[in-house]
């Protein structure tokens, strides 16, 4: 069976002669479309789940021979699968990336600490786990629903601060380059929603900045974020925010959206959110196509109107 130049068969015996073990792992026409907050849009041609540094360099190999894309999901959010599928390679991380290291916090209220997580760790997770130890600074990460390899991805952020704030280091493999090796803040150019990192590239683990605080005032403030977040944003399956904010700090993907009443907007089986103008919320059982015409739409009206193009934070797979 080819696939845009490539064959699965190929690259499952590519995997086959490193690890027979880990080529019996790999799935046909694998789920890709469910496995995002989506939870719509098609299969991969071939997905397996890796459980180590060294399984994931493989794989990496195996694809690169037989010119494969390969696409690594976390969380699934910030991404929408075609619903004709995606002709590439998911992978996901297993238990070794699913992890978090952090003592509690028994010094010098404000003293600072480090925290270290795996890649695969969701964000909610890990802020939640903090508060509980009395660790303070990752409190705004309850309200991004996505992993830390996908967050130091994009730079992800919410309530005032991003990764850029928390991050000091990360172990990265090129599955491009085939290599490994940990990546100091500063050498990934985290800007807003983006950074040096591209998709060859999977944050295995990260090392964060954390600070010593109490355990009541933490937990409080994460319970202030999930309150604001059910208030503003919709729950449902959506992939989270869809536009970068032209303007940082300025001017407001939402904003624009929402001056053009194009709140409720509806394709088919996807509308803007009435809740949230830069959320668009897909029907159970929708399809990708719908949310994608009405990116499409908003985009549009709002460069006639107003001059600025929205970008998109959306992954888009299988598409044209």
């Amino acid at each position: 069976m080819r696939h845009e130049g490539w064959n699965v068969d190929e690259f499952i015996a590519g995997v086959d002669e490193r690890s027979p073990q880990l080529a019996l792992a790999i799935a046909r026409d694998a789920p890709f479309g469910r496995l995002t907050t989506y939870r719509i849009g098609g299969t991969a041609a071939a997905g397996v789940e890796v459980n180590s540094v060294d399984d994931l360099m493989l794989v990496g190999d195996a694809a690169r021979e037989c010119g494969a894309p390969v696409a690594v999901i976390g969380r699934g959010s910030n991404t929408l699968v075609s619903d004709g599928g995606w002709h590439g390679v998911v992978v996901r991380l297993g238990a070794f990336a699913e992890w978090i290291h952090a003592e509690p916090a028994d010094g010098h209220i404000g003293e600072p600490l480090v925290v270290g997580v795996g890649g695969s760790v969701a964000l909610p997770v890990l802020s939640r786990r903090m508060a509980s130890l009395g660790i303070a600074g990752l409190e705004w990460m309850v309200g991004v629903p996505g992993s830390i390899g996908g967050a130091v991805r994009m730079n992800a952020g919410g309530h005032g601060a991003d990764m850029a704030d928390s991050l000091i280091d990360v172990e990265v493999v090129d599955l491009q380059l085939a290599t490994s090796g940990r990546r100091g803040c500063e050498e990934l150019d985290l800007a807003f929603r983006s950074s040096a990192l591209g998709g060859h590239h999977v944050v295995v683990s990260a090392r964060l900045r954390g600070t010593v605080g109490e355990v009541d005032d933490v937990s409080r403030r994460v319970e202030e974020i999930v309150k604001w977040r059910r208030q503003h944003q919709p729950g449902g399956q959506n992939c989270g925010s869809v536009f970068v904010n032209p303007v940082p700090g300025e001017v407001s993907a939402g904003e624009l959206i929402d001056e053009l009443g194009l709140r409720g907007f509806r394709i088919g089986t996807a509308e803007v959110s009435a809740k949230h103008a830069n959320f668009i919320q897909a029907d159970s059982g929708g399809l990708a196509d719908d949310v994608v015409a009405v990116m499409a739409v908003v985009r549009d009206r709002v460069s006639e109107a107003t001059g600025f193009v929205l970008r998109s934070e959306v992954q888009l797979f299988g598409f044209n």
